[in-house]
């Protein structure tokens, strides 16, 4: 079965590919894209590797979808992974990938995991920092895979050629939430997707990048544009656990911890709503103390260093927390205010 919507002939600006088994995640992955803040065109192109969700959310999907977005699902109705009875080695999607890279109507092509998601300036950056190269890299940030909070910008696994934990084993890595190609450049590297790297069923991100950066041409937008939902699996690994460690972070396998920032943040909140700026202030630095990109405990504190005519420091504070989730209106609505008060 395919889908379309607000098909044209004439190749979008971007294309944006997203494999999915249809998890409640994919909502916030797709309205990602529906944001992005772009002058032009995108095809947005899901496929479905195996239905393990509602279908209903994909009719939800179709009637959020914006006019300026060519939406093509593709669901061919069995899997061809063959860790779900099909032939192509790869565990995530199959041949679905390169499926889908192929029927990109758009010269770049940039790839989203179905629990990932960007902000909204991914695709811009991603496009302005491609130009002249053949292929190109964003930044991420690590999710907590319970809160669904940020935790950190990745400064450590995918931070791109040379660099990071991957360089002895891989040369380094991109994870393919932050990556983007030049399809007609790239096109022999399409069909890499199909295979997996590790006994597994992984691995076939790690073959993309080497055949990638050993190859072809690149940028990095600089931007931590991407956010990466950090599964239980790898929250374990000893790689992650030093680096949360060395940032102070204990809080992110700590349940007390969490419910002390739920609390406090929630008790910023509340005093915010009641107009107690200077107990916002207050319970949003206990929170912020704990987990230092709680964007939340940001925006509550910016706010009470409005009220007390802080503005230096109220700038630093909103623009954090739209640095950390740029998805709240909140947030852009008091950076307004605090840029037409000359803060």
């Amino acid at each position: 079965m395919t889908i379309t919507l607000n098909a044209k002939q004439n190749p979008a600006d971007v294309a944006v590919v997203i494999t999915s088994v249809i998890r409640p995640s994919l909502l916030e992955a797709v309205r990602s894209v529906f944001r992005q803040a772009l002058t032009g065109r995108v095809h947005l192109l899901i496929g479905i590797d195996i239905a393990r969700g509602e279908r209903r959310m994909l009719d939800e999907l179709q009637r959020e979808c914006p006019p300026h977005i060519s939406l093509t699902i593709l669901d061919p109705g069995y899997s061809t992974s063959k860790w779900n009875g099909g032939l192509e080695t790869n565990r995530f999607g199959g041949a679905l990938p390169a499926i889908l890279s192929q029927l990109a109507n758009s010269r770049y092509v940039a790839y989203l995991d179905d629990d990932d998601w960007w902000a909204s300036d991914h695709l811009a950056s991603m496009l302005k920092a491609i130009a002249g190269k053949q292929w190109a890299f964003a930044y991420r940030w690590m999710v907590h895979p319970e809160t669904l909070w940020p935790i950190c910008r990745d400064e450590w696994d995918a931070v791109g050629p040379g660099r990071g934990i991957n360089v002895q084993r891989f040369g380094g890595f991109v994870a393919p939430s932050g990556l983007m190609l030049d399809k007609t450049a790239c096109h022999g590297v399409l069909q890499l997707w199909n295979h997996s790297g590790f006994q597994d069923g992984t691995g076939n991100d790690r073959r993309v990048f080497g055949a990638l950066r050993e190859s072809f041409t690149w940028a990095a937008t600089q931007r931590y544009s991407v956010y990466y939902v950090v599964n239980a699996q790898s929250m374990a690994h000893a790689h992650h656990a030093r680096e949360f460690a060395q940032r102070g972070l204990d809080w992110v396998r700590d349940p007390i911890l969490i419910g002390s920032i739920r609390r406090h943040a929630a008790e910023a909140r509340e005093a915010y709503a009641r107009g107690d700026l200077t107990v916002a202030g207050e319970r949003a630095r206990a929170a912020l103390a704990i987990h230092p990109n709680h964007a939340d405990a940001l925006f509550c504190l910016a706010e009470a260093e409005m009220a007390a005519g802080q503005n230096a420091a109220a700038l630093e504070h909103i623009q954090s927390a739209l640095a950390v989730d740029d998805r709240v209106p909140e947030y852009h609505a008091a950076l307004a205010r605090l840029q037409k008060a000359g803060g």
